[in-house]
This record gives C-alpha cells, structure tokens and sequence, in this order.
C-alpha cells in the first residue's frame, strides 16, 4: 500500500459521504440513511449548492432530529481539488451523480488515489470499462475497493446469481438464466444516463476491447455471459427477451473473481414478459430508442420530455416492484431462486446504495481491492443486509 495513503482509516472525518445527496435518487438515499445509519455512523452529505442541501438537512431532522447538525460539504464533480479533498475526508464516498461517464471520472480517480471505498448506481458499461483501465492497478495499491452498480443495475442480478450459485454443487460447469419483472416507472437522470449509454456505441466499444487488453486471461476456468435469442421460457412461463444490460458482465466479473462459480460458469440476463403482443413491442420500443439516441438532437429531445432531477411521485412508487427469478443448475441439481422487492429504480436503488455504503464502512468482508463487484466486495454481509431491509431472497423450488 502506497506511504502517502493512511493505513487506518478510522482517523477520517467520515465513514460515508454521500455526493449528490439532492438529486432525486440521492436525496432518497440520504432519508434512507437518515432512518437507518447505525448510531456512532458518521455521516455527511455533499453536492455543489450548498442552499439545496441546506434544505434536505431540514427534511431529514424532521425523520432524525440528530440530522439537523449533519455535515454539508461543497464539491463539484468536475472540481479535482474538492474531489480530492472530499474522497480523503471519509472511508466511504457513495455517489449518484450521473451520466456518470460525464461527471464520475473524477471521484474514481480521487478514491482510487486515496485508498477510499467507491459506490455509485451506473449502468453504464463504457464507463464501468474505462475506470477499470485507469483506476484499478492503482485501487490495488492504495486497497480501495471502487464497487459500480450498486442499484437495480445490478444488485439483484448480481447477488440473485451468487445466491443461486451456493445452492449448487461446488467443482462442475454452472448455468443460470436470471429473469428480471417489473411494472416501474424511470426518473429523468436515468433516461439521461441510458440515452448517453445507447447514444455512445462506438466508444463503448473501445471501452471494452481496451479493458480485455487490459485484463488478465482467466486460466484453467471460464465465465461467460452470451446474449441468448428471444424464446418462450417454460420455467416462467414468460416470454424472454434478452437484455443488452450491464447486469451479465457484472454477474460474469463475479464468476471470474470467485471459484465457487465452478470451472465454466455461462450466465444469460432476459427481461420476463407474460404477453407475446407486449414482448414484440417491448421488442420494437427499445429498437426505436437505441436508434433515436444515436442522433444527438433526437437525443436531447428525448432527455428534455423527462428532465434529470424528476421521478415518479411517492404514491407510484409505493405501487411498484420488481422480481429477478433464477434458474441455475449443474453437477445434476436444478434450483429456482428468487429476488424480489419494492419500486426497483428508486426506493430499492436508495436502498442498496445506502446499505452497500454501511456494508464497505461497518462489516467485516473479505480482503479485495480494486474494481470489484458486490459479489466480490460484500457477498453474504451485503445479502444479508438487504433481507433484513426488506428484499427478498429466496429458494422457490430444487429438484
């Protein structure tokens, strides 16, 4: 570990930071956090206006009246001298400022830099790829573990899929299918995230061959994460349509970094549809959006009808949910598993990123450094802290 980066980093101001703390997503996490921090947590919210933040700090004394001397710190993304100053001030920096390949570069270089532990919600896999050939060899020197996706994007396929795994017998080939439900709403950063994502397809590209470039082969083993065609799922009944998400690479960085996925693990990500008219439509509106995003003023037309900083009201929220179910076997055994919760893109999204912050700051993990996954980084502490919050991790059938 490098000589400039302090070895116990108990001594910080703060456990976790959490940057972007009035964004919707953001402040939804810091009301999170203001419920369910542990007592002695230290804990403080950062954002470049310091008068919004002023007025959240107010929100969360009326759910915590500790809350009302919490800390604001002011730091802009794009500032390298606050970014620094603020991933040196505490163990863990959370941050929900997106499009993240526009404004996350600089926080991942200041932790990497300075041994701190790093979780966002992105679902972008451009940049996910570019932060691990800039910033992971130096994470592994300073020890901080720079964990992306720490959301819906892609917890529950992540965790759902290392759940479903240490159900089945350990030293033979593994697959599973994860497929993902949902009848919830999107907020503004995130269409503006997934349009930057879709409108980006050359340089994400580049993204990737530069990282395989940079990664070392795995030997002696094999985790795969192929698209799949679209066909009728007789284990769900459902339709299932393949997913082009960041969710399969997560799952198969998993099954890299960890033997217990066996000698050659194949993992296939679907989006579960009950109807076939829904699914050819489904089909043809991603089709239609991925094509619109290629073209910046189409692009930009589209963010605009749903501005960053906007998302479903608390009553739509409440009536949402999702459900990843799996199907892995191996070895002869079949297992069905199941991850389910509440409104997955905002409520459960502040939830995970709130409990994969508390999770890096207070329990104890394995040893790991680097870009890791959640899997990786946090695995039954992480699952655990999320049942005990209210997702649902569960054996529905073995044969």
């Amino acid at each position: 570990m490098n000589a400039g980066v302090p070895q116990d980093r108990s001594e910080r101001a703060y456990d976790v930071v959490l940057f972007g703390a009035t964004g919707f997503v953001g402040a939804l996490t810091a009301e999170y956090l203001a419920e369910h921090a542990p007592a002695g947590c230290r804990w403080a919210l950062a954002g470049r206006d310091l008068a919004k933040l002023e007025r959240l700090r107010e929100r969360l004394a009326a759910i915590d009246p500790g809350c009302a001397t919490l800390p604001l710190l002011r730091a802009d993304a794009q500032d390298a001298a606050a970014v620094r100053e603020l991933a040196a001030s505490t163990r863990v920096l959370a941050t929900t400022v997106g499009p993240y390949i526009w404004y996350g570069a600089g926080l991942v270089a200041a932790c990497a830099e300075a041994g701190t532990d790093y979780v966002d919600l992105t679902g972008e896999p451009e940049f996910v790829d570019r932060m691990y050939v800039e910033h992971d060899a130096r994470a592994r020197e300073t020890g901080a573990r720079l964990v992306h996706a720490c959301g819906f994007d892609s917890i529950p396929a992540d965790l759902g899929a290392y759940f479903t795994v240490r159900r089945l017998p350990e030293g033979v080939p593994l697959k599973v299918d994860g497929f993902m439900r949902s009848n919830a709403f999107f907020s503004g950063g995130t269409l503006a995230s997934a349009l930057t994502a879709l409108g980006r397809g050359p340089q994400t590209l580049a993204a990737g061959h530069a990282r395989r470039l940079h990664e070392p082969r795995l030997l002696g083993r094999r985790a795969r994460g192929p698209l799949g065609v679209p066909r009728f799922s007789r284990e769900t009944g459902t339709w299932a349509l393949p997913l082009p998400s960041l969710d399969p690479r997560i799952v198969t960085r998993s099954a890299a970094a960890l033997e217990r996925y066996g000698p050659d693990f194949r993992y296939r990500h679907y989006a579960s549809v009950k109807h076939l008219p829904l699914a050819v439509a489904g089909t043809a509106a991603v089709g239609a959006t991925a094509a619109l995003a290629q073209v910046p003023p189409a692009r930009r037309w589209l963010t605009n009808r749903w501005e960053p900083g906007r998302g479903p009201d608390a009553e739509r929220r409440a009536r949402s949910w999702f459900t990843v179910r799996f199907v892995g076997e191996g070895g002869g055994r079949r297992v069905f598993t199941e991850v389910s919760g509440g409104d997955p893109g905002y409520g459960e999204t502040a939830k995970m990123l709130a409990e994969s912050a508390l999770c890096l700051a207070h329990d104890a993990l394995p040893e790991s450094a680097g870009q890791v996954t959640t899997a990786v980084a946090m695995g039954d502490a992480l699952t655990q802290r999320l049942q005990k919050a209210g997702i649902t991790f569960r054996v529905a059938d073995a044969r």
